[in-house]
């Protein structure tokens, strides 16, 4: 099955795509949303492609790499200010900048990579396999409380402390080194919930935040992206994960209004706004849910930098 992009026609129309633009895929995965600005581009148009997934970017070569109007780098998003300046693109901005957050369905879809608690594969979780520590690792060295934070702060798991028990009663015995080994412990302390949802639903998505540090890194990305903007140029996000739509909402408001004590007492300061939301968020119709369910939890939001932040 053909990996199928999320709101792929929302987020062409909200990139506002110019055929001599530069724009910034942060979250390459398999590429769909790359065709789809590529195909809008004319021989002065270049896309920047990054992901932290190695497999991500061989396909980006792959498939890319011999195209002129192509630079391709492994990485977070959170650094592409840092790429910017090799590229020689810093001083001139970009028109767009795309992050599709949270796990790739290529991810999820290989055992292999630990991502999902419906396939039995090693427990690691990371985007970028040879960074960083697994799942794993840090389930055999976290202590009780700590693990109950992680699965309450990113996954906000009600029943985190009982969970976090488990875990580490059971790692007496034997380390968790397989999913289904971690989405069995916490089976065996939560049912199933009246939505039907896996009892580790929350847990896996928890860690595997944590592990990647992605909320971290989405609000480096924000800042960076926004720098990198031209005036006028678009910042489109998709989310799948509350903590991280607040984190991108929060971001927006701030630079398109006037903080509370501002708008009561205008005399205090001036707010200029350098940053204007686009439309409200925005979600998958029912013709992609019926296409592909994994969209049912995405959340697009787009923003345009003003040219008075020039």
């Amino acid at each position: 099955m053909p990996h199928l992009p999320v709101m792929y026609a929302q987020v062409m129309e909200g990139l506002r795509i110019r055929q001599d633009g530069t724009y910034l895929d942060g979250t390459f995965g398999r590429g769909g949303h790359a065709r789809g600005v590529l195909g809008q581009l004319n021989a002065g148009g270049r896309l920047l492609l990054m992901d932290k997934d190695p497999e991500a970017i061989r396909v980006a070569e792959r498939e890319f790499g011999a195209d002129a109007r192509v630079a391709i780098r492994r990485g977070s998003f959170a650094d592409l200010g840092e790429w910017l300046g090799d590229e020689a693109v810093a001083g001139e901005g970009l028109d767009g900048v795309l992050f599709d957050l949270g796990v790739s369905s290529p991810q999820l879809d290989v055992a292999e990579r630990g991502f999902s608690f419906a396939k039995d594969g090693p427990l690691d979780m990371r985007m970028d396999p040879e960074s960083g520590e697994s799942a794993a690792q840090w389930l055999a060295r976290a202590d009780e409380r700590e693990i109950a934070d992680v699965l309450w702060t990113y996954g906000e798991e009600k029943q985190s402390r009982r969970i976090a028990r488990a875990i580490v009663a059971r790692r007496v015995d034997a380390p968790f080194l397989r999913t289904a080994q971690l989405a069995d412990a916490i089976a065996s302390v939560v049912p199933r919930g009246k939505d039907k949802s896996h009892p580790a639903t929350r847990s896996f998505q928890a860690i595997r935040i944590f592990v990647n540090r992605e909320l971290d890194d989405l609000e480096r990305g924000l800042d960076a992206a926004y720098a990198a903007l031209k005036p006028g140029g678009r910042l489109v996000v998709i989310s799948f994960h509350s903590l991280e739509d607040r984190i991108v909402k929060r971001f927006v408001a701030g630079r398109a209004k006037a903080p509370p004590a501002n708008r009561r007492m205008p005399e205090i300061a001036t707010f200029v706004p350098t940053l204007r939301a686009i439309g409200d968020a925005r979600k998958a119709d029912a013709a992609e849910l019926a296409a592909n369910p994994r969209a049912r939890s995405a959340v697009l939001r787009v923003a345009e930098k003003l040219a008075e932040a020039a």
